[in-house]
């Protein structure tokens, strides 16, 4: 068939509704009207909760939130990668390689490269993937996941001295680009780089700073764009954003209250994740779940029964062995001819499946997942006949939560809500699919929803095809096979044990390490205290902002406590010594009781290690025992000591080790951990901590956010010993992580003080802690990540747009006041003397402290969100950009 023309656009721009209430314009830039199309024709407008920017640029041809022609999100791609290729020359553009940026552009990337011709391709990826070393990282400050990972199959591919092009949607400040092209130069310079985006919304003062950061580079960098301009902003414009995003949330949660059943799809707001009323727009359980597939002919095997009135259908693409999946892993011109040979086959099987009937299909991808289901659309779009013409729009699933309003002059009409299925490296979280459901009659009659193998879970069924089942006639389930490099390097055979031993040498103790005793633990890191490594608070957190290093590289100056603050502290620990000296007596019998009778304790350095001491400590006391105690490094972002994982493995069971931590936040270092641990046989991934605020984890002493009094403190309370340190020019392959021990500080250490005040409630809290175990061991300790949406909802709120500088919890709170740029501390209404040290460090520093309800934790710490050292003002008003 021959795919039916699209209806004709309607009149009404997509960001009327915006620009009559807000009177946001956007603005063409020099140049619009000679050929190009204008920022209106790209462009349509929304809103968000966002009380920095509470517009949205959603763009017509990305097919990410507006189900498009696949023929027109193809053609934008294309066209700017043949602009690409005329400019560098066919010479250059032979040896250039495009990188696209997870998760919206990485589509858009793909395209670019088939219209740059022989170019491999690249896109960024957050999905750690064992065995796959990164060959780059960098940070993406106000994304809503904002690490992102470079993880090529060939080491070389983005070494090569030949052009690099960097795609991505929109080109709004350049930071994000600055940040990669800053990573990638130290590693691999070249002297030639293209920007490419389908817009690009730049001020006069981005673009200067582009061309002074090409000039410090000593490399040419080019940028093309579909359009350009500005958007006019007036004043007010934030209020009157926030007042609108408020009462249609309010008038979405009252709706709903009053039906009293799944609300219709059409219109609506983002409610608080995990909390109150669906939003107007989410999919509520219910048609369509856990349905049994059967077999069917031609490839398809039906979700239901025949008298399902929602049945899902899976249809088996056959699609070619060895061939990517996308571009996470490298994607080549030989991998593009047999994607390219492999289609029409692959679209006939989807033709068979849809079957007889329906008019208006939408092939639905999912998040990083765009190229592959963006081709399957094009070839369906183009493999009927003019008997039987069907329409086909293409669009995906996202992370980005937008306010949805049925009217026709805005861009997101309706909104579907559902959980991730694919068990995400950074945590549990809603997803969105966008215009999906039907409005004004203008529904899909089928949606094929495309995903990898590894989100083929039962989350899916129950999560996104439940969500779409009640708005479409027929949904089609297609499935690409996860594509896993070969590059998988042996971890734990090679080399053997006595290599290992000799290489890495055995763990520091104290004295020489450490004020602790030697018996108390073992450090599995290298001692560099010699080395200048710290530097002052507001350099490194411009720094770490900027992408230019990362928090391991450099360490804060100690903060040494004034006199008033030691008194605090003080106070605090003779007041939760004695419920400290409970949690840690329940959190190591129930690891007794659960993990191991003689556990390997590994504490994660630096804040595990005093818990670790705590647990051995009690384990000796009640239970005779010398258990071995070691502290090693993680990093976020980085994963786990490699090094001291092969040491823990040469020298004890692996299956005894058990991972320590003092508390949990968001849980960052609980995936982190988790993820780390999969390339290495017999290890537990499974985290136990003190306090368990964010109920990450399944073993803890407790879930009450209270004051942990070593959270007070820096070294002085951690045996002296500084926060890890991972610098290639410090650490490498047959090196521990790094820290130093501040032997200069011994005059003020309260390491060992601290310990034993604690120890000494251990008799008295005993038979309490036998009561509470008893209970915990017959509970279901299933954690919830109740803390995780909270931050993600926070960092929407207040405008972030970067879970890293949500800190959760009295422990987090307390490391922001004492080692980077507090912005603001929420505090929960009405909390006590838990809070004494964090309001004294917010008033010394000049920090507001903002009472709050609602907040699973004690309180939450803050990082300025958009540092740099002209940054001044916790409003956030007089930050100042370099």
């Amino acid at each position: 068939m021959t795919a039916r023309k699209g209806k004709k656009i309607e009149a009404v721009w997509s960001g009327t509704w915006v620009a009559d209430r807000l009177g946001v314009s956007l603005e063409d830039g020099p140049g619009t009207g000679t050929g190009g199309p204008a920022l209106e024709e790209l462009l349509g407008l929304a809103l968000r909760r966002n009380p920095k920017r509470a517009h949205l640029l959603v763009s017509q041809v990305l097919g990410k939130h507006v189900p498009q022609s696949p023929a027109a999100v193809y053609a934008a791609g294309y066209g700017l990668g043949e602009r690409v290729r005329e400019l560098l020359g066919e010479a250059e553009a032979a040896s250039a390689v495009v990188l696209g940026y997870a998760e919206t552009a990485t589509g858009l990337g793909h395209c670019v490269a088939d219209g740059l011709g022989s170019a491999p391709y690249l896109h960024s990826t957050r999905r750690p993937v064992p065995g796959v070393e990164a060959a780059g990282g960098f940070e993406e400050a106000h994304s809503h996941a904002t690490s992102h990972l470079l993880l090529p199959e060939d080491p070389k591919l983005l070494a090569g001295p030949g052009p690099l092009v960097l795609v991505d949607d929109e080109f709004s400040t350049g930071n994000t680009v600055l940040n990669t092209i800053a990573d990638l130069h130290a590693r691999h310079p070249r002297g030639h780089y293209v920007v490419v985006a389908l817009v690009d919304m730049r001020s006069p003062a981005d673009r200067d700073r582009l061309t002074a950061f090409a000039a410090e580079l000593g490399a040419r960098v080019d940028l093309i764009a579909l359009a350009s301009g500005t958007v006019s902003l007036p004043e007010g414009v934030l209020e009157k954003g926030q007042a609108l995003v408020e009462q249609y949330e309010a008038e979405a949660a009252l709706a709903t209250a009053a039906a009293g059943t799944a609300p219709p799809a059409t219109g609506g707001a983002p409610a608080a994740a995990g909390a109150g009323p669906a939003p107007v727009g989410a999919s509520q359980p219910g048609a369509g779940q856990n349905q049994p597939l059967r077999r069917l002919s031609s490839g398809v095997r039906g979700g239901a029964p025949a008298d399902d009135p929602h049945p899902i259908i899976h249809v088996e693409l056959g699609w070619p062995a060895g061939i990517p999946d996308g571009g996470r892993h490298g994607f080549t011109p030989a991998h593009r001819a047999a994607l390219d040979a492999a289609l029409p086959a692959m679209a006939d099987r989807l033709e068979a499946a849809l079957g007889d009937g329906p008019a208006r299909v939408l092939v639905l991808g999912n998040e990083e997942l765009m190229y592959a289901p963006l081709r399957l659309a094009q070839a369906l779009e183009a493999s009927g006949t003019a008997a039987a013409p069907v329409e086909v729009r293409f669009s995906t699933t996202t992370r980005s939560p937008v306010l949805a309003v049925d009217d026709p002059g805005y861009a997101i009409r309706t909104r579907l809500v559902f959980p991730a299925h694919d068990d995400p490296a950074d945590g549990p979280g809603d997803r969105y699919a966008y215009n999906v459901a039907s409005t004004a009659g203008a529904g899909f009659d089928a949606v094929v929803a495309v995903v990898d193998s590894a989100g083929d879970t039962a989350g899916l069924r129950t999560g996104l095809l439940a969500a779409l089942a009640p708005h479409t006639g027929r949904v089609v389930l297609a499935v690409i096979p996860s594509y896993v490099p070969d590059r998988q390097e042996p971890i734990m055979t090679e080399p053997p044990r006595e290599a290992l031993r000799a290489a890495l040498g055995e763990p520091l103790r104290g004295p020489a390490f450490s004020s602790y005793a030697a018996e108390d633990v073992g450090w599995l890191l290298q001692d560099l205290s010699d080395v200048e490594l710290e530097a002052p608070t507001e350099e490194r957190e411009e720094a770490i902002q900027a992408g230019g290093a990362h928090y391991a590289e450099s360490l804060p100056v100690e903060f040494q406590p004034s006199p008033e603050y030691q008194q605090l502290y003080q106070s605090a620990l003779t007041a939760s010594a004695a419920r400290m000296a409970r949690a840690v007596g329940t959190v190591t019998e129930t690891v007794l009781a659960e993990r191991s009778p003689s556990p390997v304790l590994v504490s994660l350095a630096r804040a595990g290690t005093p818990v670790g001491v705590l647990m051995r400590r009690w384990a000796q006391a009640r239970h005779g025992l010398d258990l071995p105690h070691y502290a090693v490094s993680i990093v976020r972002g980085r994963g786990i000591d490699a090094n001291a994982l092969r040491w823990l493995a040469a020298h004890h069971d692996p299956a005894d080790v058990v991972f320590v931590d003092g508390w949990t936040g968001k849980g960052a270092i609980t995936r982190e951990l988790r993820e780390a641990l999969g390339e290495f046989e017999g290890f537990n991934p499974e985290i136990v901590v003190l306090a368990d605020p964010g109920s990450c984890v399944e073993t803890y002493g407790t879930r009450e956010d209270f004051l942990i009094p070593s959270a007070c403190l820096n070294s002085t309370v951690s045996g002296l010993v500084s926060r890890t340190v991972l610098r290639s020019d410090l650490v490498g392959p047959a090196n521990f992580h790094g820290a130093k021990f501040y032997r200069e500080l011994a005059g003020a250490d309260v390491s060992v003080a601290f310990v034993d005040t604690v120890c000494a409630h251990f008799e008295e809290v005993a038979e309490a802690v036998d009561a509470e175990v008893k209970e915990l061991l017959a509970a279901d300790r299933t954690p919830t990540w109740v803390g995780w949406r909270a931050v993600e909802r926070i960092s929407e709120e207040y405008g972030i747009h970067d879970v890293n500088l949500v800190k959760p919890g009295v422990g987090e709170t307390t490391r922001v006041l004492l080692r980077r740029v507090p912005w603001k501390i929420l505090a929960q209404r009405g909390a006590g003397a838990d809070l004494d040290h964090v309001r004294l460090l917010a008033e010394q520093r000049g920090v507001p402290v903002e009472e709050v309800d609602g907040l699973p934790y004690s309180c939450v710490g803050l990082i300025h969100p958009r540092f740099t050292r002209g940054a001044t003002g916790a409003d956030g008003k007089a930050v100042a950009t370099k």
